[in-house]
């Protein structure tokens, strides 16, 4: 079992991070700690395959804690993290009677996150949540950080608030029920976060991969457990220094960094519909190409280029995105919701560890196009 503790500076809040197998079986336990004897309700956001899976075994231990328990499922899919779908959740709360006392608890991937921790900030102007992430995308990344938010036709999460949960609570055992596609995701998100911020966990990352690619039965482990806490406590640790992405800061330790690979991703995931990829495998396209931007800007070295092609190559196939309109996606891409005074950030390599952010102006049109057209062909090996 493992434990981190999450400090936010600026207002001195705190939360903690609890990762290990069975935790499914004892959270009402641990929420009723988080939450104290005045929470009377509390409500599950899932979807159907995860509830299915896990909602008996929630409900089971919330009750066993004296809470009053209901459950509203959304629809699964990145194109259900809509307005049209958080309208639906907070009807449901409002119809139930839901106070600022009560709270919310998030069960499933990225998607059900985003969302339940969006209607969580703006219920009531804000009651308390619980993440309990089901996916690794979710558990190494999403759960963390306290952004919540939802999709609009024209582009990922560009209605949001910063809300952060009071507890995250991992079992590392609900990746057994995972299909290898979600775990592809995960992986390149991983690969994401420790490309821009520490080349140790790069090659921790890395030599886990190569263990698991080895012994598949090893994912569950107390080593993945401890993989998963250094990458939550290096998130945070960004978090703790930019907590809400301040306009204004373009060094290596904005917490801009942590949206590598999501300027082309984002564009990816808007051009196909949300249909064709999950959101880890349209990041993994994406650093391919800010790789590329970055070789030809001549800030990395071909050899460190070669390495994240590598570590991205090891997370698993990804989808097709060569077939889709170039014209396109540059279209999505200049929408983007990083853009600062009119001006689009690209978060970019100067070596395997370390980012940097590059205004816009500084990559021609040729350029990008050029990029864009090298990194969504390199994946070979397609699903």
């Amino acid at each position: 079992m493992q434990r981190l503790q999450v400090s936010l500076n600026a207002r001195g809040q705190r939360y903690e991070i609890k990762i290990g197998g069975g935790l499914l079986d004892t959270a009402g336990h641990e929420i009723r700690q988080v939450l104290g004897r005045q929470t009377l309700r509390v409500a599950i956001i899932s979807n159907k395959p995860v509830f299915d899976l896990y909602g008996a075994r929630i409900r089971a231990t919330l009750r066993a804690e004296d809470f009053i328990v209901t459950r509203w499922l959304m629809r699964e899919g990145e194109r259900f993290k809509s307005l049209p779908t958080v309208e639906k959740a907070l009807l449901f709360l409002s119809e139930s009677n839901f106070d600022r006392t009560d709270a919310l608890v998030a069960l499933g991937g990225g998607v059900v996150g985003d969302l339940a921790g969006f209607a969580a900030a703006v219920y009531l102007r804000g009651v308390p949540f619980i993440q309990m992430p089901t996916t690794l995308i979710a558990q190494i990344d999403a759960a963390t950080g306290g952004k919540t938010g939802v999709n609009l036709p024209l582009g990922k999460n560009l209605v949001g608030a910063f809300h952060h949960p009071r507890k995250v609570l991992i079992d590392t055992e609900t990746l057994k029920t995972l299909p290898p596609r979600e775990l592809t995701a995960g992986w390149c998100e991983s690969i994401k976060q420790a490309a821009v911020s520490s080349r140790t966990l790069f090659e921790q990352t890395i030599s886990f991969l190569d263990s698991v690619r080895s012994n598949p039965k090893a994912l569950v482990s107390p080593a993945l457990e401890d993989l998963i806490k250094r990458h939550c406590a290096c998130k945070a640790s960004v978090v703790a220094g930019d907590e809400r992405e301040a306009p204004g800061r373009t060094d290596y330790r904005s917490r801009r960094i942590l949206n590598f690979g999501h300027t082309t991703g984002h564009a990816l995931e808007v051009v196909t519909r949300y249909r064709r990829f999950r959101h880890g495998e349209a990041v993994g396209h994406g650093m391919l190409v800010a790789g590329e931007i970055s070789k030809n800007l001549g800030l990395l070295a071909s050899s460190e280029l070669e390495l994240l092609r590598e570590a991205i190559s090891m997370c698993g196939p990804l989808p097709k995105a060569s077939d889709l309109d170039e014209s396109a996606i540059i279209r999505f891409i200049q929408r983007d919701k990083k853009s600062v005074a009119g001006q689009l950030k690209w978060v970019l390599l100067e070596r395997i560890g370390r980012a940097r952010i590059v205004d816009q102006k500084e990559i021609t049109p040729r350029l990008l196009r050029e990029s864009l057209r090298a990194g969504l062909k390199k994946s070979t090996k397609t699903v």
